[in-house]
């Protein structure tokens, strides 16, 4: 990370409407998000992708029909500058369906950096407070393709208290006990969106 976390960079507005793309192990996906829909997420993630946050970090929960969650730093140093530095939440304005985009949480005013896809509609966690930032607009099935072998095992259990290991060790301890996982190679923003 090139900006302490108290530096103006983390305090640049995202454009109304950007996409990231995200280069893969099994290819490029694009996410198109929304600044209307949750804005203070949406101003996160924008700085997190231009600071190169999520580049060389791992999918460490993916669950087929389900989710695919990724957004722990590969360099657990790094993770460590973030994991105490909460954003307040957005209000829900949209729904989470296939393809949305939202942040993991463990309750209100918890998100951090972890992002999650939604590979089939979950409108329970509509009024659960998880408010979508956005939607893969492109690379469906590219998302749908992330490996879901390890189910919550690699990287689930975030309201239980059971990533230490991934949040201590990062990119090392995935590789070591869980090496099917796909990478995130880097993550882009497009600008402007088309």
């Amino acid at each position: 990370m090139l900006f302490a976390p108290d530096a103006p960079f983390w305090r640049e507005q995202a454009p109304p409407t950007f996409r990231v793309r995200m280069e893969t192990t099994r290819g490029p996906f694009t996410i198109e998000f929304t600044r209307a829909l949750a804005p203070i997420g949406v101003d996160h993630v924008y700085n997190l992708v231009r600071a190169g946050y999520y580049d060389d970090s791992r999918f460490s929960r993916t669950v087929a029909g389900w989710i695919t969650q990724f957004g722990i730093a590969g360099d657990p140093a790094v993770t460590a500058v973030w994991a105490n530095r909460p954003i307040r939440d957005d209000p829900v304005r949209a729904s989470n369906v296939r393809g949305s985009v939202i942040f993991a949480m463990t309750g209100p005013d918890t998100r951090t950096t972890q992002l999650v896809i939604n590979r089939r509609d979950n409108l329970g966690q509509d009024s659960l407070g998880f408010a979508p930032l956005g939607y893969v607009v492109q690379g469906m099935d590219v998302v749908d393709s992330l490996y879901s072998g390890y189910g919550e095992r690699s990287g689930g259990g975030m309201r239980a208290g059971r990533q230490q290991h991934v949040l201590t060790e990062g990119n090392a301890y995935l590789d070591r006990e869980f090496p099917r996982l796909d990478h995130l190679i880097r993550a882009t923003v497009l600008t402007p969106a088309p």
